[in-house]
């Protein structure tokens, strides 16, 4: 068997490998050499999210020194503005300190440092690396060409728009926004063993991404048991929320959600969204019922002549930051309502809906609304 390998040298070993030499180079020569302040220099490595050290330690080496040309470079083509310099680099790092933590735990399943000669481990590198730096490189240029193009899409689309606007350069593109929520999650997570727990969590995304792509919608992020995504017209965001409660009904390994979608401008930035839509939508998915979607009044304006869905006004509701947010709940017609078994005895969403609205076992947010407000339990609109 093999002697146990030092984790010190081996992260000496792993630096050199990764990086392609040892550290020799100070904080003060890549600065000098890229013709930038030291200040500078070192604001850039930390927003990436790597620990500063003195300018005078021999912490760097020429993959860094290049690392830090290029950025330079793009900042003196103009790609990247002052302003934003900070916030690109902070993001890059954040996204890739994510995918690392995770890739090296996947690679750590695999081998067995300990009883792994070092010519092994390195066989298995000489693989691995260059594969997930293909792949890397791979999916960001499709990811690349599918944002250029719908950014050039959007752009003939506003040629008639007399303010002269490119795509980027307005304060907001009016989106669908919705938010997606795995109902009792945290107690789940206090009963499921971590692999269940994973298991959850990887068939959420896995499907949800496959149900908003299918619908050209795009995940803007998941955050454990929730995730946050749009798409660009009304009918779009108002299939993928229908479609990711219904899909419960479908698989039971699927988890339960509540849905909330709004529609309004919002501001795109670094891969995430920003603007009031948005608390809109994360507000009304955790006022929703498990297994309901719930919309805002802008939404619901947009959809209220498509035959495709069904509305009804909700009781307006108090929610942080809104003292009176208006929800309505979204379905399908029941003519319309997937069949989940092949007699059509189990029943979808809409045809569920009905029934516990005869029953009258739907409460919440469904209550009668105040007086002045219209009928008593809200009204259908067709």
């Amino acid at each position: 068997m093999a002697e146990p390998v030092d984790h010190k040298h081996l992260i000496d070993l792993l630096e050199a490998y990764l990086l392609g030499e040892e550290p020799s180079l100070t904080g003060n020569e890549l600065a000098s050499d890229v013709g930038i302040p030291f200040e500078t220099a070192r604001d850039r490595w930390r927003s990436l999210g790597f620990t500063a050290v003195g300018g005078d330690v021999p912490a760097f080496t020429h993959a860094d020194l290049e690392a830090l040309r290029l950025t330079q470079r793009l900042s003196e083509l103009g790609f990247v503005e002052a302003d934003d310099e900070s916030a690109l680099v902070r993001t890059l790092g954040r996204s890739f300190a994510r995918l690392a933590e995770w890739q090296m735990r996947l690679l750590a399943r695999m081998i067995d440092i300990d009883s792994m000669e070092l010519d092994e481990l390195r066989t298995i590198m000489d693989e691995v690396v260059p594969a997930v730096e293909s792949l890397q490189n791979y999916v960001w240029r499709r990811h690349t060409l599918a944002v250029a193009a719908r950014l050039l899409l959007a752009a003939d689309e506003d040629d008639a728009d007399p303010t002269g606007d490119q795509p980027g350069d307005r304060e907001g593109e009016v989106v669908g926004v919705g938010f997606a929520d795995i109902v009792n999650y945290t107690r789940q997570s206090r009963s499921l063993s971590r692999k269940e727990l994973g298991h959850l969590v990887d068939s959420f995304e896995a499907r949800a991404l496959e149900i908003i792509g299918a619908h050209d919608g795009r995940i803007i992020k998941t955050i454990g048991d929730e995730i946050l995504f749009v798409a660009d017209d009304p009918e779009s965001i108002a299939r993928i929320g229908l479609e990711l409660i219904e899909e419960r009904l479908r698989d039971e390994d699927f988890p339960e959600l509540r849905v909330g979608l709004a529609w309004g401008p919002a501001l795109a930035r670094l891969g995430d969204i920003l603007g009031p839509v948005v608390n809109v939508a994360s507000r009304l998915t955790s006022t929703s019922r498990p297994g309901r979607v719930l919309v805002d009044r802008a939404l619901a304006e947009q959809l209220k002549d498509n035959e495709h869905f069904k509305l009804r006004r909700l009781r307006r509701t108090s929610v942080r930051g809104y003292r009176k947010l208006e929800p309505w709940s979204l379905r399908r017609p029941a003519d319309e309502d997937p069949e989940v078994t092949d007699d059509g005895s189990m029943p979808g969403p809409a045809s569920s809906f009905l029934h516990e609205q005869r029953k009258g076992l739907f409460r919440g947010a469904d209550e009668t609304r105040p007086a002045g407000e219209g009928p008593a339990g809200g009204e259908d609109v067709d």
